[in-house]
């Protein structure tokens, strides 16, 4: 197998990975990335093909199983009770019932709450240069996701300070510190929420927790760790996710010359796959392989790692015709930017949604906005978004 080396940390990657991802795929399908000491699919054959091979999977084989170190015991009780990190039947009975509350008619009845919610933010845009990461793209999942959980929305500030404490754990600059600040916001998060759930227990109300615990009631339950669970990874999945993809899509639209009949109802859906396709809001997912088994030229042990690198697959040429050019009026065809396979993230139809608002409001509202600086992105590989999107109006 060819070996590629490249620091996911290096200033240079962070801010362009693509050319890595060019340069590699054209050698082979999978190669062993030094870095992550594991093979990597770099194209979109072989990345399709693992998502979807059930010899491969999230959770770690039982026999290779560990307890972990002790100062990371609350951030690793949110995972092993994970939907992310499970199989099935865990797996199926998880998804099954996050799936019962988390409906496609819940998510849709947000549509107004987001439209009005995009109106507001806009009002509070200063005349000077700002971020609109913080003030826009940041801002309107957090609320959405309060919102849909019936969390107070004046906690917004204190779930995004457990959310990004928590997810830096998967993000290749990841340091001890990070892990004490990973293990106190989840030890925070947990204690805030079993206090929640229970008074939801006492008092329903129309929001995604009483919706969560009414499906544990009712026959195959959710135990409370397995609710804690899945809210955090509500959170943290959705909200992560949702603000990279926004913030990357206003840059590339206004990067690339915005034309309006990209954001009209007849485009709209064109212009977010395209966006979520050119510049996924996340990169890489690994699986473990359960079997020895033989796949594009390389034989698997059980328990081996491979890297999906979505990313690279989304500019496959192989894939996507014309794949390193922005082009929204492109025919919808399959991405990865969400994953595939049983594990298809949930909150893929909320993401898109909170897009097909947020965009066309933001530059109907703003026809005149306009980078006031060169857009960076932050050292979060395997995540790819800004630090921050200083613009005007």
């Amino acid at each position: 197998m060819i070996t590629v080396i490249q620091s996911p940390t290096d200033s240079d990657f962070v801010q362009n990975p693509y050319p890595f991802y060019t340069s590699a795929r054209t050698s082979s399908p999978l190669q062993f990335w030094t870095e992550y000491d594991m093979p990597a699919a770099f194209s979109y054959e072989a990345v399709q093909a693992l998502l979807k091979d059930r010899r491969f999977g999230r959770e770690i084989p039982a026999e290779m199983a560990t307890s972990g170190p002790a100062h990371l015991a609350p951030f690793l009780m949110t995972e092993a009770h994970s939907l992310l990190d499970a199989e099935p039947p865990r797996h199926t009975r998880l998804r099954r019932l996050v799936l019962r509350a988390f409906t496609s008619r819940a998510i849709t009845a947000l549509s107004d709450d987001i439209e009005a919610l995009c109106h507001q933010l806009i009002d509070t845009f200063p005349d000077t240069p700002f971020d609109l990461l913080d003030t826009y793209c940041t801002q309107l999942p957090v609320i959405i996701i309060c919102r849909l959980l019936g969390v107070p929305e004046d906690m917004a500030s204190q779930l995004l300070k457990w959310s990004h404490d928590i997810v830096a754990m998967y993000q290749a600059s990841r340091t001890l510190e990070t892990e004490h600040r990973a293990a106190a916001a989840s030890a925070e998060f947990i204690d805030f929420l079993r206090g929640y759930i229970d008074q939801r227990r006492n008092d329903p109300r129309e929001d995604l927790i009483t919706r969560l615990i009414t499906a544990e009631e009712e026959g195959e339950s959710l135990s409370t760790d397995e609710l804690i669970a899945t809210c955090i990874l509500l959170l943290n999945a959705g909200h992560e996710a949702t603000v990279h993809s926004i913030g990357n899509g206003v840059k590339c639209l206004l990067e690339h010359g915005l034309n309006p009949e990209w954001l009209k109802p007849e485009g709209i859906d064109r212009t977010v796959e395209e966006i979520l396709r050119y510049d996924p809001p996340l990169h890489m997912f690994t699986r473990y392989a359960y079997e020895e088994i033989e796949v594009f030229g390389h034989t698997f042990q059980r328990g081996d790692q491979v890297a999906l690198l979505l990313g690279a697959a989304n500019r496959d040429p192989q894939g996507f015709a014309g794949a390193e050019t922005f082009n929204p009026t492109r025919e919808i065809k399959t991405n990865t930017a969400f994953g595939g396979g049983l594990h298809f993230c949930v909150g893929a139809p909320l993401a898109r949604l909170e897009m097909k608002f947020a965009l066309p409001i933001l530059f109907e509202r703003c026809p005149n906005l306009a980078l006031a600086e060169p857009p960076r992105y932050s050292n979060t590989y395997h995540f790819h978004g800004l630090t921050r999107l200083m613009v005007t109006t």
